[in-house]
C-alpha cells in the first residue's frame, strides 16, 4: 500500500463512510505499518465474525459491546479495550449503541483501496 493519510486530520472535515447495517466508519490516520479508524455503531448493530491477518487494538470510547475474541465471549465498556492477534476470529455486537477506536498493523488495504 502506497497511501496514506495527511498528517492532520479534522473530524468535521473528515468522511464519514456508511457501512450499512448500522455502522460507519471514520478514518482517523494510516501509513502501509499502521491504521486507526472510529467505528460509530447504531443500537443493536453487529460487526460481523471475521478474521484477517492483522494484528489489531480496539478501544471502546462509547457504549457496550460484546465481543469474541477467538470463541470467547467478553462485555466491553467505555474505557476497555482488547487485543486481537492476527487470524484469530472476532465480532462484535453494541446492544447500546456506541463507539470503537480500532488500531489495525499493518493497515487495513481494504479499508482505503488498494
Amino acid at each position: 500500500m502506497n497511501k496514506q493519510s495527511e498528517h492532520f486530520l479534522f473530524s468535521n472535515e473528515t468522511e464519514i463512510e456508511d457501512l450499512g447495517n448500522g455502522l460507519k466508519r471514520q478514518m482517523l490516520g494510516f501509513n502501509h505499518e499502521l491504521m486507526a479508524v472510529k467505528v460509530f455503531f447504531d443500537k443493536g448493530a453487529e460487526g460481523y465474525t471475521h478474521a484477517h491477518r492483522h494484528s489489531q487494538v480496539t478501544y471502546v470510547e462509547e457504549g457496550e459491546f460484546h465481543f469474541s475474541i477467538g470463541g470467547e465471549m467478553k462485555v466491553l465498556r467505555k474505557g476497555d479495550s482488547c487485543l486481537i492477534p492476527p487470524h484469530v476470529e472476532h465480532g462484535a455486537v453494541c446492544p447500546t449503541g456506541g463507539i470503537l477506536i480500532d488500531t489495525f498493523s499493518p493497515a487495513r488495504e481494504d479499508f482505503v483501496g488498494e
